[in-house]
């Protein structure tokens, strides 16, 4: 057998897709731009350590304090009923979940879903953000297959982190400042900048810089394609591989 030979299930997403897309994405930037400018882009860390937190280890910290950040600017955003950005349900998703906050977006007579993964990086740790973990091929490739529409974000934050002496608790507060922003869909990133990473699973689907990435438009078959070519030139993957996955995971019929 060949994968060329398979006869697979072929999702068919919506036409407004691509337009939903851009309609969630500049509404997730423009909140995180509006906290930002608003300086409700800062989270003050405080500790008991008489001389700060440990700068030179606090990347390892970042990320879930940061997603929380984000799941909270979001969440005041959702609160106002009549906000300007039509969003109208926040949730956050369990730890083993595919993303880390689920936010639905009314738009017209429709409502749109979006996964969002918030990646966390440094401003001042080189290659900080380079080649990081997105998703689990199978489960990815899977929640494509079950719902063609399937939006998945990348919610991109740069933070730096300084330290200033609290002149209450006469200790040192560590401030974590969000400084820079990107949200791109997954499914439009362009080829050369997904990687597929062999270790953990089925492997796991990376972002080369999540700084600086391309675009290409495409539909979900062609998403659900691109991932396979992916895990098929992996040189520790097989098709006998592919294909165990895909009967598991109902890809084919």
């Amino acid at each position: 057998m060949h994968y060329n030979d398979m006869s697979f299930k072929i999702p068919y997403e919506n036409e407004s897709y691509q337009s939903d897309s851009h309609f969630v994405i500049e509404a997730i930037e423009s909140i995180i731009q509006k906290a930002v400018a608003n300086e409700n882009n800062k989270i003050v860390l405080n500790t008991n350590l008489r001389l700060g937190l440990p700068m030179e280890n606090i990347n390892k910290i970042a990320g879930p304090i940061v997603e929380a950040w984000a799941y909270e600017t979001f969440h005041d955003i959702k609160d106002n009923l009549d906000n300007a950005y039509q969003l109208v349900n926040v949730e956050p998703l369990s730890r083993l979940d595919k993303a880390d906050v689920l936010l639905q977006f009314k738009k017209s007579k429709s409502s749109i879903t979006a996964n969002v993964d918030v990646k966390a990086t440094a401003e001042d740790i080189k290659n900080s953000g380079k080649g990081p973990n997105i998703t689990s091929f199978s489960r990815i490739r899977s929640a494509y297959i079950e719902d063609p529409d399937f939006m998945f974000i990348i919610l991109s934050l740069k933070h730096k982190v300084y330290s200033e002496r609290n002149h209450i608790t006469k200790l040192i507060d560590g401030v974590m400042e969000i400084v820079k922003y990107n949200a791109y869909d997954l499914k439009f990133l362009s080829d050369n900048d997904i990687n597929y990473n062999p270790a953990l699973g089925t492997g796991q689907i990376q972002v080369k810089d999540i700084h600086y990435v391309g675009y290409e438009y495409r539909t979900t078959w062609e998403f659900c394609q691109l991932l396979d070519r992916k895990y098929l030139n992996s040189s520790r993957r097989s098709f006998d591989d592919w294909y165990r996955e895909a009967v598991k995971n109902k890809w084919i019929k």
